[in-house]
Order: C-alpha cells, then structure tokens, then sequence
C-alpha cells in the first residue's frame, strides 16, 4: 500500500499533518523533500507592511491568476518550444 501525508522537517525529525490509520509501528517509509513554494519577500528588500499593500493593489488580478486558462503560463517557456 501506498499512502502520502503532508509533514514538515525540522529538528532532524518529521513532523506529520496527521497521523495514519491502520499502519503499524515500525513501518518503513521512503521521505521525499521538497522544494517550498513560498518566496522569501525579506530576502527580496519587502518588509510585511509592503507585502500586505502588494497583495491588497494586486487582488484585483487573483481572478484572472488562478483560472484554469492561465495554467498554461506556468510553464510558459515549455509550451512556447512545443508549438
């Protein structure tokens, strides 16, 4: 059986969303890390008064963002090379 749960790393130690159902102690496990999706503002010089502005001028695109039709620019370079 294969089953995925959400978890966070830290302190050298897995830290689970929520724990499984019918597993037993001592089961094996294979952990996949992956890369966070989150941006870094501080990193980039935006401080949390700017970001919150940022997001509050940029609501008014969302809609249009997070439609199915604009999938396609997420991966933009690949799809212009397949035309």
């Amino acid at each position: 059986m294969l089953r995925s749960i959400e978890g966070v790393y830290r302190g050298g130690q897995i830290k689970l969303a929520e724990i499984p159902r019918d597993v037993h102690e001592e089961t094996y496990v294979i952990i996949t890390f992956l890369e966070s999706s989150q941006i870094d503002l501080r990193t980039r010089g935006i401080d949390k008064a700017q970001a919150i502005d940022l997001r509050a001028r940029l609501a008014t695109f969302a809609e249009d963002w997070e439609s199915p039709e604009m999938n396609i620019y997420d991966n933009y370079d690949i799809s212009k090379s397949n035309l």
